[in-house]
């Protein structure tokens, strides 16, 4: 009986002593060195975002990886950076972020976090600190009401390009085709978003719409409804459109029941967005490269 005790005191210390050792890896960021979150529109479609670091401080810190910590995503593995910053206001750090931690009825509130760096500064030896964020944070507060409000509203119903697509005049002419995937109330398909490079209208609205009023109704019993639209380039920019990464993000608004408006994105299949792109291309009069 003794030993086993004896045995259960040495264990709990080496537990402690082994937990202390991983408390004390992570210190506080050294003065005059901060980050803040952002994200640029070229972000999004890699779901990354950026580690705004401000160094006030006369002392290069070097980053050797970076990692975002918060409930409301998961969590990613550290990305290597091994990036050197002197005296600055603002230098950006991207990094991959996870999938949003979402509820299926309602969004959540986006929960604290904290940017954990192995850092150098100066000659010194790399050590983690933990950068605090400051809470709520606006860009993970967007982030989670986007992506959260897209998998409610994903739950419900999906959102896709048709196969088909014709010029007709000035515009091009195809169908959107929304799909029932669970529930039984009506879906209502509120409006239609243009991306950076597209608009994309009804080419007819529900009577219930007015001008500028709901787009369609998927009724209770149905699974499936085709929408008539047209898409008009919104610049004619040859290279902007053949390198645009937010090009073919077409947000859609939608209610299912009674519920809040919510949207999600719409991206058509390459075939699609080739289709897109030569339509551009003719009516702009402008050539590939």
């Amino acid at each position: 009986m003794g030993r086993t005790r004896t045995w259960g005191v040495i264990t709990a210390l080496f537990t402690l002593a082994a937990c202390g050792g991983q408390g004390t890896e992570s210190g506080a960021p050294p003065a005059g060195v901060s980050v803040s979150l952002n994200q640029w529109r070229s972000d999004e479609t890699a779901h990354e975002l950026e580690v705004s670091v401000r160094n006030d401080a006369g002392t290069q810190v070097r980053f050797l990886d970076v990692q975002l910590v918060t409930g409301s995503f998961a969590t990613l593995p550290p990305t290597r950076m091994d990036t050197a910053l002197g005296r600055t206001p603002r230098t950006d750090l991207r990094i991959p972020y996870g999938e949003a931690r979402c509820d299926p009825a309602t969004i959540p509130p986006v929960k604290p976090a904290t940017v954990v760096a192995h850092i150098q500064v100066g000659d010194g030896t790399p050590r983690k600190v933990v950068f605090p964020v400051h809470h709520p944070d606006p860009t993970l507060d967007g982030l989670v009401k986007a992506e959260c409000g897209a998998y409610i509203l994903r739950r419900s119903v999906d959102v896709t390009f048709g196969d088909t697509w014709t010029r007709v005049g000035r515009t091009l002419q195809g169908n959107l085709v929304v799909t029932r995937k669970g529930g039984a109330e009506p879906i209502t398909i509120d409006d239609l978003g243009a991306t950076t490079h597209y608009t994309m209208l009804p080419r007819s609205r529900h009577p219930r719409g007015g001008e500028r009023g709901l787009v369609a109704v998927l009724a209770a019993d149905a699974t499936r409804l085709e929408i008539p639209v047209e898409v008009t380039p919104m610049r004619c920019d040859w290279h902007a459109f053949a390198e645009a990464k937010k090009a073919y993000l077409f947000p859609i608004y939608g209610t299912v029941g009674g519920g809040e408006k919510r949207y999600l994105i719409a991206t058509p299949p390459a075939p699609v967005q080739q289709a897109f792109l030569s339509y551009a291309q003719d009516v702009c009069g402008v050539g590939g490269s």
